[in-house]
């Protein structure tokens, strides 16, 4: 057993600083982490600027409503900022968040007097100075956030109290018109798996595409339970009943939360349950990357959420790799294994100017996630712009996305993915002995 570990942790280095690599080897775009940026860690500030693991990034806070425009029209993004300079310094792959959302919102907004006009204006304004601020820089926007009650009713916000389901199309309508190459998000908890809540939402690209709107994507936050994570093959089906529709999907805020402490038995499955859900992404040719919110527990927003849970990321407190990690590694070094080079990956996706698509941690009610639970970090500072990813005016299919650029599978990678893929398998059992 001895000999069998300590094989394990020699060969263990090689399957470190691999996630994004091996995302882009299995066919998806991107593999990825939100981030506030916290100050004074070099350990977290080195992890999150390794490309390998990380090769995209979503700003957790410094681009909400309260952050970017805390009085009417007065912008500041400074911290928004902050976040983009370090995803174009580190070459990564930006992921805007969030442009519409019941929290977060300065009180002259949650608190002010409206009428239809004022509040169509004031929406519109937002999200028109904020994405032409940033555009050319986002891949994608989160455009509207969480617009859902878990029985599939709108939820009583301002937005939808004075301008009622209308405000998500104009949401959507303005952020296409200032940044027509940005990917458009609705995102949202809980619709992993069949329910009300993801009806309605399959609901809302339907009405968005009925009316001509553009609405690119879909995103799962996929916020778990250890032990109670949906299965492969049920976010997989749900997956794509919304790929059926023209849109692309994506983890975007994905954790498994455990009760603490952690037993060597939770980080076993807690490896699984991160295994199955990074396989589902796989398993759908629409789903295009995977969103940690957070890698490391040190940073996570669970404990100050949900009492008596945490240890919910791929490192932790000491940003050391966890089991989780290498179950991470598992299912992506075994899908490129697996498909060989008949499973490619594109470095560009061609953006679609009209309606059709190519290819947050929130606070808790009844054991259920209603609204955001992240206080906001400090962010990053500086000014910087993200590097723009190039659009192209046709769309392209859906059975075209994972094989019509840049092909990297050869015998060497393929044999390169199997060894990760069994030397991941060592290291979690090597974890527990």
């Amino acid at each position: 057993m001895r000999a069998t570990n300590a094989l394990a942790l020699f060969f263990v280095s090689f399957a470190y600083a691999q996630l994004h690599t091996l995302a882009k080897s299995a066919g998806l775009l991107y593999f990825g982490t939100a981030t506030d940026n916290p100050a004074n860690d070099p350990a977290y500030s080195a992890t999150l600027s390794n490309t390998s693991d990380f090769g995209q990034i979503t700003p957790a806070n410094q681009q909400k409503w309260d952050s970017i425009e805390p009085d009417p029209g007065s912008f500041t993004f400074i911290r928004g900022d902050g976040i983009v300079s370090l995803a174009e310094n580190n070459r990564q792959i930006l992921r805007c968040h969030t442009l519409v959302w019941h929290q977060q919102l300065p009180s002259w907004v949650s608190g002010g007097t409206w009428t239809k006009a004022t509040l169509t204006t004031a929406l519109e304004n937002h999200i028109t100075e904020t994405v032409t601020h940033y555009k050319g820089q986002c891949y994608a926007w989160d455009v509207v956030n969480e617009a859902l009650n878990d029985n599939g009713t709108f939820r009583n916000d301002v937005f939808f109290n004075v301008l009622g389901e209308d405000y998500i199309k104009i949401a959507f309508e303005s952020a296409a018109a200032a940044d027509p190459a940005a990917k458009l998000y609705y995102n949202d908890f809980s619709i992993e798996t069949p329910s009300p809540k993801t009806t309605a939402a399959l609901n809302i690209v339907k009405s968005l595409k009925a009316a001509g709107t553009r609405i690119d994507g879909v995103g799962f936050q996929s916020h778990f339970i250890v032990g109670a994570t949906p299965s492969k093959a049920a976010q997989t089906s749900n997956m794509q009943s919304f790929t059926a529709l023209g849109v692309e999907v994506a983890l975007t805020e994905l954790d498994i939360r455990m009760q603490v402490p952690s037993t060597p038995a939770l980080l076993t499955q807690q490896s699984t349950d991160y295994h199955d859900s990074v396989s589902a992404c796989l398993a759908v040719r629409g789903c295009v990357g995977v969103t940690v919110w957070d890698f490391g527990d040190k940073y996570s927003w669970v404990p100050s959420t949900f009492t008596g849970f945490g240890a919910a990321d791929l490192f932790d407190e000491e940003i050391v790799r966890k089991p989780a990690y290498f179950g991470v590694v598992a299912a992506l070094a075994g899908s490129a294994t697996s498909v060989g080079t008949n499973r490619t990956r594109v470095d560009t996706i061609s953006r679609p100017s009209n309606g059709t698509t190519s290819g947050s941690p929130n606070a808790i009610s009844n054991g259920t996630r209603s609204g955001d639970g992240v206080a906001a970090g400090p962010g990053g500072t500086g000014v910087g712009s993200a590097p723009r990813i190039t659009a192209t005016p046709t769309p392209v299919s859906e059975a075209d996305f994972r094989s019509s650029a840049a092909v990297k599978s050869s015998f060497l990678q393929g044999s390169t993915m199997g060894m990760l893929f069994v030397l991941s398998i060592l290291f979690m059992l090597c974890y527990e002995i």
